[in-house]
């Protein structure tokens, strides 16, 4: 008895060795490097489908996509460098614009609008358009005027689709400037909205649809926007920024994103709170992020993970942050000063937000990047796309242009979560954007390491916009393509509403285990940060055939605006993986 309880103690203590030797050494027993309280995993399994009654299950993974994907040539010349980016609802159409400040495109203003006098003195006037909408179909351009500049800015957009931008360079650092959704609208420009000059910040959508605007170059705080032609003088100070602030000011362009408890998640340089807009309280700190800087200079890029809902949701909803790339702390002073250009991160680390003991969970990628776009594709997975393998933002910081984009898919296993796709011939450096369109196709534009439009240069102010296909846009899988039949689906819906999509697809076994809809907010596009970006994979009630092709997915509403604030959002139907072609709906 007492050598086979000798025994048992002996086994017990080397099975408590090798558990303390894998947290000490930072490794979870899959192999994957974790950051946070004391070794515990992030909450990253795969959603199963969910047989439990009233709940609507998980889209099965679908056929494995070997296709690589496929860049083409949409435009050879935009007119206005692509440095900020967002699909305008309903018209779809693509606002561009860059900075007023270099009083040059290469696209005139039309006939009859009036140019901007930028100099009243000297009766100075710039005739350049610096904000064009192009028709993503056609790629007709028209072009807009911008009084006040909007050199690295920020945006949103209201519950009606009017976009919203703030802050810019010098002049424009106050202003807040509208753009209603429609072909003849122009914009309405107000200099003195903001309490503070916002240059480098970040707008972010709140549940009732208003906009907070945090952080920027010398703002060490946060604010509100009002309703236009309102002024704001209510400023908010925020101790994260203060306490990231370092000489290389890597706490620009700070992540945002709308928690599924209606806080916000807010990560600047290496660390990262949770706020409360109703109280301005700081309710959670997360663990520190080491190995670098992901804000700007440092720029790696950020996404809220698709949020899973039920026909009945749990109390408290999950909510998944990715974080991917980005520089060492002292990159940029390296580049600009000693034009030393650092190989970027090669790391993607996920944390768990709403988990009890969140935790970063490490990933490696297959090559490192920095000023990379991250955009969150109708099927739920994600591409990553533009920037370079060394150096970090700013004019000339980055070398080694990364052409090769990556797909990330949230529910696969660890290890098998990333895959290289086809490379364009395109290098897309600092000022690069990339967005998601209804098609399915991401759109790509910008690229200018330089102070102005020059073109004789290592890498010249690009023009050109790239359209790339994802691999489920493979021509072999377009028979399981769904089809949404656009008058059986309705165009408004209200929070927590059972609403029908009716979609046409020539396919067996067209059941809840493999159809998945989704609604994906447009996000506003600009130095590696995709503001607002969200997307929600819907409760399914119920999917049935209704005669012919045709299939009536029963789906419910985000039960609330902390889920999905009110506003317009691109509708797709996904089966096995391959989405529809999205139709826009509004939340209200």
């Amino acid at each position: 008895m007492k050598e086979s309880t000798r025994l048992l103690w002996t086994l017990s203590i080397i099975v408590l060795v090798v558990a303390v030797s894998e947290v000490v050494s930072g490794k979870n027993i899959d192999g994957d490097a974790l950051v946070g309280s004391k070794g515990e995993s992030a909450e990253l399994k795969p959603p199963q489908a969910d047989k439990r009654k009233g709940r609507g299950g998980a889209a099965a993974a679908g056929p494995e996509m070997n296709w690589p994907g496929k860049f083409e040539l949409f435009l050879k010349n935009s007119g206005v460098s692509a440095m900020h980016a967002i699909l305008m609802p309903l018209i779809n159409k693509v606002q561009f614009y860059d900075a007023t400040i270099w009083r040059i495109s290469q696209v005139k203003l039309p006939p009859g609008v009036p140019c901007h006098v930028y100099d009243e003195k000297a009766n100075k006037i710039d005739c350049w358009a610096h904000s064009v909408l192009i028709d993503i179909e056609t790629g007709n351009i028209r072009g807009l005027t911008l009084s006040t500049d909007t050199w690295c800015s920020s945006g949103g957009l209201t519950v009606n689709g009017t976009l919203v931008s703030t802050g810019g360079f010098q002049g424009g650092a106050n202003t807040a400037r509208f753009l209603a959704a429609c072909d003849t609208c122009v914009w309405k420009e107000y200099p003195k909205a903001l309490a503070a000059k916002r240059w480098y910040s970040t707008q972010a959508t709140l549940p009732d649809g208003t906009f907070i605007v945090v952080g920027g170059r010398d703002a060490l705080n946060y604010e509100y926007i009002l309703p236009e032609g309102q002024d704001n003088r209510k400023l908010y100070d925020s101790q994260l920024l203060r306490q990231t602030d370092d000489p290389e000011e890597n706490n620009l362009y700070p992540f945002v994103w709308l928690n599924t408890d209606g806080n916000l998640f807010i990560f600047a340089n290496n660390r990262s709170i949770l706020l409360s807009p109703k109280t301005n309280k700081v309710l959670k700190e997360f663990p520190q992020l080491p190995g670098g800087t992901r804000n700007y200079p440092g720029s790696a890029s950020s996404a809220l993970l698709p949020i899973r809902l039920y026909v009945q949701n749990p109390a408290r909803i999950p909510a998944d942050v990715l974080i991917c790339g980005g520089a060492r702390q002292d990159a940029y002073y390296r580049a600009n000063n000693k034009k030393l250009y650092d190989p970027a991160l090669k790391d993607c680390v996920r944390m768990s937000i709403n988990s009890a003991k969140p935790v970063w969970k490490v990933e490696t990628m297959p090559m490192s990047r920095v000023m990379s776009d991250t955009v969150i594709l109708p099927n739920g997975e994600i591409l990553i796309v533009n920037g370079a393998r060394r150096g970090c933002s700013g004019w000339n910081n980055a070398k080694e242009p990364n052409l090769s984009p990556l797909l990330y898919m949230p529910a696969k296993p660890l290890g098998q979560r990333f895959k290289t796709l086809a490379a364009s011939t395109i290098p897309r450096m600092y000022h690069s954007t990339a967005i998601a369109l209804p098609d399915g196709k991401v759109l790509i534009g910008g690229s200018n390491t330089n102070d102005g439009y020059k073109y004789e240069v290592e890498y010249p102010t690009e023009l050109r916009i790239e359209k790339f296909s994802p691999p489920y846009l493979d021509p072999a899988l377009a028979n399981m393509r769904p089809r949404i039949i656009n008058n059986a689906t309705p165009k408004q819906i209200k929070y927590g509403q059972m609403f029908n999509v009716r979609i046409q697809l020539k396919q067996e076994n067209v059941v809840k285990e493999n159809v998945m809809v989704t609604m994906l907010a447009p996000a506003f596009t600009t130095h590696s940060v995709s503001m607002n970006m969200r997307m929600l994979l819907l409760g399914i009630n119920d999917v049935k055939k209704v005669g012919g092709d045709n299939h009536q997915i029963q789906a419910v509403a985000p039960p609330s605006g902390n889920l999905a604030p009110p506003g317009y959002y691109l509708l797709f139907a996904v089966f096995n993986g391959v989405p529809s072609v999205g139709e826009w709906i509004q939340i209200v």
